[in-house]
């Protein structure tokens, strides 16, 4: 299994495959001539392959789940060209958990990528929780965003992802910083969308900040101007990133992107001329290949 441990906690890191996305979309207004220096592989459609990366933690009693990926959900398949997709749950399954071992599953924010394992259709062809027995903490922002879309968001918040939740009584609406356990807080880190969130666990001196959405591509990090035009607010996501960034050095934390490839672990550090740098690792936490 692919696991990564940080003082008390052992974190499993889990895919739901890899998901396509238009190039030009994941960069936003940054020019073609500029990031196809990044030597990007494109498929036919001029998309590029982002990874589904959740997160399973076991702390102080409690199994949670972080990010539900893109789910089996036919509509988001549409959208997309997949390479792979929707193996999240064969990858619990492999890990010897089952949707009812999970106490809390953690969305930090609703777009269909990120939350499509939420639910699955029973026998009956409905829809229910994946996962019955667990809350499922979302941002009260987030959830008003997402269950009142507009023009530009109708797209991704599908009802199928959040509605059954709250009809089997599983939603849990938070607000702003919220702890979850002693180890593990729920932070917000606005401009993906209003009310994105990402997951900070800790344990000892050890500090690990689970970024959701924040970024598509390790260059945004490197360069907080490069905002992707998925990006709500493209002002707030830049002085979020820059925040970000600068404690991640400071504190040497370890971070977790949803869209690198698996298993989307790295460090932020500094270049001799003070720039900042992404380095990924593998979940060992030696060089990632």
């Amino acid at each position: 299994m692919n696991t990564h441990r940080i003082g008390n906690l052992d974190l499993l890191l889990l895919s739901d495959g890899t998901y396509y996305q238009d190039a030009g979309a994941v960069f936003g207004v940054v020019p073609r001539i500029m990031w196809e220096r990044l030597n990007i592989s494109l498929n036919d459609r001029y998309q590029m392959a982002l990874g589904l990366n959740s997160l399973l933690v076991r702390s102080q009693g409690k199994t949670v789940l972080i990010e539900t990926g893109v789910g089996d959900k036919k509509r988001v398949r549409a959208q997309s060209s997949p390479l792979s997709e929707g193996s999240l749950l064969d990858e619990l399954r492999a890990a010897g958990v089952s949707p009812d071992d999970v106490d809390v599953v953690i969305n930090t924010h609703l777009h269909a990528d990120h939350c499509g394992w939420n639910t699955r259709k029973n026998a009956a062809g409905e829809y229910e929780p994946t996962f019955p027995r667990a809350r499922y903490l979302i941002q009260r922002g987030e959830w008003e965003a997402a269950t009142h879309p507009n023009e530009r968001t109708r797209a991704t918040y599908l009802p199928e992802n959040l509605l059954p939740l709250e009809a089997a009584g599983r939603l849990e609406l938070i607000d702003g910083e919220t702890n979850v356990t002693d180890e593990i807080t729920v932070i917000e880190t606005p401009g993906h969308t209003a009310d994105h969130a990402s997951v900070i666990l800790a344990s000892g001196s050890e500090r690990v900040l689970y970024i959701g959405d924040m970024i598509q591509h390790p260059v945004q990090l490197e360069r907080t101007a490069w905002v992707s035009s998925f990006d709500v607010f493209p002002l707030q996501a830049m002085e979020t990133k820059r925040a970000v960034v600068q404690r991640a050095i400071e504190e040497h934390q370890l971070l977790v992107s949803v869209h690198c490839p698996f298993p989307g672990l790295g460090y932020m550090t500094e270049t001799d001329d003070g720039r900042p740098k992404w380095t990924p690792i593998d979940a060992n936490g030696g060089a990632a290949k």
